[in-house]
């Protein structure tokens, strides 16, 4: 695939300029007309992969293009029309699972509490997507954790997550993956957290 251009260069990332002033989001549905802000997703994930030292998992431009066509991905702006967050979802086991991947801030915005706005939008989206499926989420990130169990997550053991291949193929690319495989796939650095739909009561 062709490296996709954007209308306008990506602005320097390092060192971080935290917003401290309140900012206005507005949080979508992606799109096909949102495909032009893959690479600074892109690139904002893996710098912020570097600077934590923590495991994410690589996600390719490709991937990312087919999430937006398919609407299983949300994207966030300012009022000025500024990039500001993403988080995508991925089913498995035909529909059994949902994962929750890919929350990414664009610098700019973190600790605006717009993390925890995608967390909400693309935990939504999951439910009205995939009714009827355990919605789970990997994560070293305590901030992640925090947000997952305000929505009703519960930690779990691996062995309640996705046996297929492909999903698991995934951690390959994270700086964690010696230990996960070390260990069988049976625990990592990363938490295991799970929304099971049939426990919730109504």
């Amino acid at each position: 695939m062709k490296t996709i251009k954007r209308k306008k260069e990506t602005a320097a990332i390092l060192p971080y300029a935290v917003s401290k002033e309140p900012v206005d989001f507005s949080i979508e549905t992606a799109g096909p007309a949102h495909i032009l802000w893959i690479n600074e997703i892109c690139e904002v994930t893996l710098l912020s992969a570097i600077a934590r030292g923590t495991g994410i998992s690589g996600r390719s431009p490709e991937l990312l293009m087919e999430k937006m066509k398919k609407g299983e991905a949300v994207i966030a702006f300012t009022a000025d029309g500024r990039w500001a967050g993403f988080s995508f979802i991925s089913s498995w086991e035909n529909g059994r699972y949902v994962s929750n991947s890919g929350l990414i801030v664009a610098p700019d915005f973190r600790h605006t509490g717009l993390a925890k706005k995608i967390k909400r939008k693309i935990f939504e989206l999951s439910i009205q997507k995939y009714p009827n499926a355990k919605i789970f989420s990997l994560t070293t990130g305590l901030a992640v954790m925090k947000m997952n169990h305000e929505l009703g997550f519960e930690p779990v053991t691996y062995s309640e997550l996705p046996s297929d291949e492909e999903f698991w193929d995934n951690c390959k690319t994270c700086v964690n993956c010696p230990i996960l495989k070390s260990k069988n796939r049976k625990n990592c650095l990363c938490t295991a957290m799970l929304y099971d739909p049939k426990n919730i009561q109504i």
